[in-house]
């Protein structure tokens, strides 16, 4: 048995990750808000709102082009924007 072997699990792979988590806990403690919740700016739920919507549209382009028959090539190339922007939404920060 090595050494990173025994004892427990660790929770958090980094210091600094474990120095945010610390963090998140204090700010909302003794606050309505769940431990869990995630808190955006007003940019940054702006800019997610953004990404939204542009996953949405991408993803009735290609609904519309399968509707319509489209060749092979043009809805490989509608399905890479829609992963591209399924990728970048997914990315909160």
């Amino acid at each position: 048995m090595v050494d990173s072997e025994r004892g427990r699990r660790r929770k958090y792979c980094k210091r600094s990750c474990r120095q945010r988590a610390y963090e998140q806990r204090t700010l909302v403690e003794g606050t309505s808000i769940p431990a869990d919740a995630i808190i955006l700016s007003p940019t940054e739920a702006a800019e997610l709102g953004d990404r939204m919507f542009a996953l949405r549209c991408a993803a009735e382009d290609l609904a519309t082009a399968l509707g319509e028959q489209a060749d092979r090539e043009a809805l490989a190339e509608l399905t890479e924007e829609l992963l591209r922007l399924a990728r970048e939404a997914e990315r909160l920060r």
